[in-house]
């Protein structure tokens, strides 16, 4: 059974995924260094995953070395909307998202694996 559900390919990953690979200059005690930040890209995965097994599907899925994996549990939200018939309660999907981070040089296509 597959512990990614599904990339994220939302505006806010694709801005958070393209701001990591700018490089980035800061001052240390005078002297100006810079540094290429690691690329990080969103899954949506299953509840009861934990981060070792989400690295090991993303490393064999996508043929990459991943640094680092946090991960985030988001509640499913109240939602009622009125209509003709009254009104509707419902609630949405609570999920877990997890947020990987790559190795310097790797990178992942979502749009060559759909």
């Amino acid at each position: 059974m597959a512990i990614i559900i599904k990339p994220l390919v939302t505006e806010k990953m694709t801005k958070m995924t393209d701001k990591s690979s700018v490089e980035k200059s800061y001052k240390v005690k005078g002297e100006t260094r810079t540094k290429k930040a690691e690329a990080k890209y969103g899954f949506i995965v299953r509840p009861d995953a934990n981060k070792y097994e989400i690295k090991s599907e993303v490393e064999s899925l996508y043929n990459v070395t991943v640094i680092d994996v946090n991960t985030m549990r988001y509640a499913g939200k109240r939602m009622s909307r009125y209509t003709r018939a009254g009104l509707i309660k419902g609630q949405k999907n609570a999920y877990k998202k997890a947020i990987v981070t790559l190795k310097e040089g790797d990178s992942i296509d979502f749009y060559s694996n759909i």
